[in-house]
């Protein structure tokens, strides 16, 4: 993600700027409420302008230079830097609600080589147009496929997305194409489970509570740290970095399934731990479904496996820290609370198949790169695995549209559903998840979604659900789109019975249907 491209150098006169005279009787707003002597800078402060406001280049003359009483006037007290003015966004398309329309965006890792591509320097502002909020930075999309998909019924074909709520959302820099699109509504609606999940590996994580309650982010980062990994990806589109962390001491680490797929094939995903080690990576086996992978690293000293949590305990306001490498930056900490559960959020195209997702949603600040890093609650356990964000798109007159970096909607996979797909792939190579073999009409518009074809022998077929049924409520959710009910169901396990309201020819009925799988 990027910030403004708007540059704005807090204490900085233009050269030949004309110094202006103090005003006795109004002092500087900085000042007020400030103890008389406070007020009185020492003459070593008041010679040096903040480190930003110095101009890079040959020196000026000192005739052409302001006097330093000016610049220090300008610059606000000593150790206090000028805020940047806030700028309005720019004209352009608004959306339903009167702003400008938000992109949500998965984070498959920060582009750092590319044929094209020429990283920027560490005090630059990379923009958007560098390709940073691309669902796959520097790697080609695939074309949209034809309309229509198999929603439950399976594996979904890759395309991409249009989502639709209260301000536009896009899931992966999805093309906004009304026939290829799919309903996603990112609202309230927890699934209510009516057999108890399948029970998760012990070897996963740490057991129990490895850490004492930290109860502070400086505690919480020494404690994960050392468990967060950066993992950078060579294809022959080019080379990005993603994040991930620990699971078990033997070398097995937990990830989203974009940051490594374009190097599924290969042996091209180099992990570096937080003490500097690095060593070359395996895929184990990846779940597109749920947008997750496991590698794995041999030869590395010292691992260090994080502790797992429980977010189904999770309550909206718990103070929450994101680690990752955003922009490539390792090793960094990011603080905030939980928003919401429960946010339905899908997420597909370019390299990646379709995911469904029943998330957490955060505003910690989470950028390119976070992805597969861990969301963590303040007793040091993992919650979620970050993977995607919304941003805020605009129309730039030089590139072209470009997109701003975290605004404060992050949203992260819930630990309880990677635990059991991590579970699944270290002990088979590969995830399944619940299905109930049916199409969903995408053209449909709500409430409710409507089943098409049905596929014989399917879950929805045992039920005798029908072509042309409208799903109303799963397990007491009310279903508002195509997106939400997948995304209710992926929620679940195979072979968990769930209730389904629907309606058939103006009739209502209920049926409990036992869900299927697939892999995936």
């Amino acid at each position: 993600m990027t910030e403004r491209s708007e540059a704005y150098e807090g204490g900085r006169v233009a050269p030949g700027a004309q110094p202006q005279e103090p005003r006795p009787e109004q002092p500087p707003r900085w000042s007020a409420h400030q103890p008389q002597h406070a007020q009185q800078s020492s003459p070593q402060s008041s010679e040096q302008a903040p480190r930003f406001s110095q101009a890079h280049g040959p020196s000026e003359s000192q005739s052409s230079r302001p006097s330093e009483s000016a610049v220090a006037r300008q610059a606000g007290p000593p150790g206090q830097a000028t805020a940047a003015p806030w700028f309005a966004p720019p004209p352009g398309r608004q959306g339903p609600s009167g702003v400008p329309p938000q992109r949500t965006t998965r984070l498959p890792g920060y582009p750092t080589e590319r044929p094209d591509f020429e990283p920027p320097p560490p005090w630059a502002r990379p923009a958007a147009r560098n390709g940073v909020h691309r669902a796959e930075p520097g790697f080609p999309q695939s074309p949209a496929d034809p309309v229509g998909r198999e929603g439950v019924r399976g594996r979904l074909p890759r395309r991409n997305v249009l989502i639709v709520v209260g301000v536009v959302l896009v899931l992966l820099a999805a093309t906004l194409g009304a026939t290829a699109g799919v309903l996603a509504t990112l609202r309230w609606g927890p699934a209510l489970i009516t057999s108890e999940p399948q029970a998760p590996d012990d070897n996963l994580g740490s057991k129990g509570s490895a850490f004492p309650r930290p109860e502070s982010v400086a505690n919480v980062a020494k404690a994960l740290l050392p468990s967060v990994v950066q993992i950078s990806v060579t294809a022959a589109q080019g080379r990005a970095t993603g994040s991930g962390f620990v699971l078990r001491d033997d070398g097995y680490i937990l990830t989203n399934n974009h940051v490594v797929a374009s190097a599924a094939g290969g042996n091209g995903i180099k992990v570096t731990t937080n003490d500097g080690q690095e060593a070359t990576a395996t895929v184990v086996g990846r779940s597109p479904a749920y947008d997750l992978a496991v590698i794995r690293v041999k030869g590395v000293r010292n691992l260090k496996p994080v502790a797992l949590g429980d977010s189904d305990k999770v309550r909206v306001g718990e103070p929450v820290v994101a680690l990752g490498s955003p922009l490539g930056l390792a090793g960094t900490v990011t603080s905030g609370i939980v928003s919401a559960r429960n946010r339905p959020v899908t997420a597909g195209g370019g390299q990646s198949e379709m995911s469904f997702i029943n998330a957490l949603q955060t505003d910690a600040a989470i950028n390119p790169g976070n992805s597969g890093g861990p969301l963590v609650n303040l007793r040091a356990q993992v919650i979620g695995v970050n993977s995607a964000i919304a941003t805020i798109s605009q129309r730039s007159p030089f590139s072209g549209n470009e997109e701003q970096g975290s605004i404060g909607l992050g949203f992260s996979i819930p630990i309880d559903q990677a635990r059991r797909t991590a579970d699944q792939i270290i002990r088979t190579g590969h995830a399944v998840y619940p299905v109930v073999g049916a199409v969903v009409d995408v053209n449909h518009q709500g409430p409710g979604a409507r089943l098409g074809e049905i596929q014989p022998n399917s879950a929805a077929a045992r039920a005798g659900l029908q072509k042309g049924d409208v799903v109303k409520v799963i397990n007491g959710h009310r279903v508002t789109g195509a997106d939400d009910l997948i995304v209710q169901i992926r929620s679940h396990v195979p072979g968990q019975r769930v209730e389904l309201v629907y309606d058939r020819g103006g009739d209502e009925h209920k049926v409990i249907v036992t869900l299927g799988q697939e892999t995936g």
